[in-house]
């Protein structure tokens, strides 16, 4: 069975977090060993990451801002996995939440700054939020696996918006797919001069306090907490599943429909054609490292933003390619899903080396 507690050294911390902050270093272990077999250091290469990006303000702002959008997508898939939905959808719901955010902000005019910003972000989190429902009520009177239909979702969304910035919403003259700039009104406010980091990421914290309370304050939030133990056992209390799985779904497309919505306000001025850089799936890895919950995905999300940003450095002076950030996440999520490697692994190096103080107590 899992650990309830992890105990290094008499230090107590929750199992989750034990199990998450062993899953992020073993994925580093294991990447620090593929960049062996490409003739590097993996010290030099990590302290390029990490020394080289908090050394420096700029540097620490370009983490944040590559964090934002890991923030959004991380929560949409981590609030949907409390009720065990697992919505792969979350990239067509960005591209659609972009968009109509770019719609709205584009051709609706005579508003101020303030309006003009919400309305769009509301046209964002709506789109989102209407793919998120039709997933939802797909799974509730067809019986449908959401992993199906979410992923089917992404490309057919995805190839309807590449039509949009192709054809009808091209600005005449533009060589590249995209639509017309939005306008200044609807742009996010920068939060420091000649960066991308936006107040997006006061909206992305915003959004996992109200994930918090609505999970540990709201009746909603209970259930939902009881349908992710045990949906049958939920049904027979009088819960009704069905409405919860739809709630649920809807706010997770909702927050990714925002993410595409702060893509295009806050970094691009437009909708591009290659808005997300596979926002939508990593995610995955996000919330897991932060053990699905809304409130330690932005602490998931900045380790990421951080990896990322010190990519760009990794990749200009070697060979090594900013992927290795990709490859650190898909580890993250082998090993989360796999919690008795852990245990297996944690037992060995015990053994190895007799660390009799550093044991993991279990129920």
């Amino acid at each position: 069975m899992r650990s309830s507690r992890f105990v290094p050294y008499g230090f107590a911390i929750p199992a989750k977090y034990g199990y998450s902050a062993s899953a992020l270093l073993l994925s580093l272990v294991c990447v620090a060993i593929i960049i062996l077999f490409t003739g590097y250091s993996p010290l030099e290469i990590y302290q390029l990451i990490f020394i080289h990006t908090l050394n420096n303000k700029s540097r620490i702002f370009l983490a944040l801002s590559q964090a934002t959008p890991l923030i959004f997508t991380g929560m949409a898939f981590a609030i949907a996995y409390r009720v065990k939905i697992i919505n792969l959808g979350g990239e067509g719901q960005l591209h659609i939440g972009g968009m109509a955010a770019a719609v709205i902000g584009a051709y609706v005019t005579g508003l101020g700054h303030v309006s003009h910003v919400f309305l769009s972000l509301a046209a964002g989190a709506l789109a989102g939020a209407f793919v998120a429902f039709l997933i939802g009520i797909i799974k509730n009177k067809l019986g449908t696996s959401e992993v199906i239909t979410s992923i089917l979702f992404n490309s057919i969304i995805v190839y309807f918006t590449s039509f949009l910035c192709n054809g009808p919403l091209k600005p005449a003259g533009s060589a590249t797919a995209q639509t017309k700039a939005v306008q200044a009104t609807a742009r996010l406010t920068k939060l420091v001069a000649k960066s991308q980091f936006t107040t997006a990421f006061i909206i992305a914290i915003g959004i996992a306090v109200l994930l918090y309370f609505l999970l540990n304050r709201t009746t909603l939030g209970y259930e939902m907490k009881a349908v992710g133990h045990n949906a049958v056992a939920s049904q027979v209390q009088g819960i009704n599943v069905s409405r919860v799985y739809l709630f649920t779904i809807m706010i997770s497309g909702a927050i990714a429909g925002l993410c595409g919505a702060i893509l295009v306000l806050g970094v691009n001025g437009r909708y591009v054609e290659d808005l997300s850089l596979n926002y939508g799936f990593a995610g995955l890895s996000v919330a897991a490292l932060a053990s699905y919950e809304p409130l330690a995905t932005i602490v998931s999300a900045i380790v990421f933003g951080i990896l990322k940003a010190g990519s760009f450095a990794v990749d200009r002076t070697t060979s090594i390619p900013v992927e290795l950030v990709s490859v650190v996440q898909a580890f993250v999520v082998v090993f989360i899903a796999a919690p008795r490697m852990i245990d297996r692994l944690f037992d060995l190096v015990r053994s190895i080396f007799d660390l009799k103080k550093w044991r993991t107590k279990r129920i």
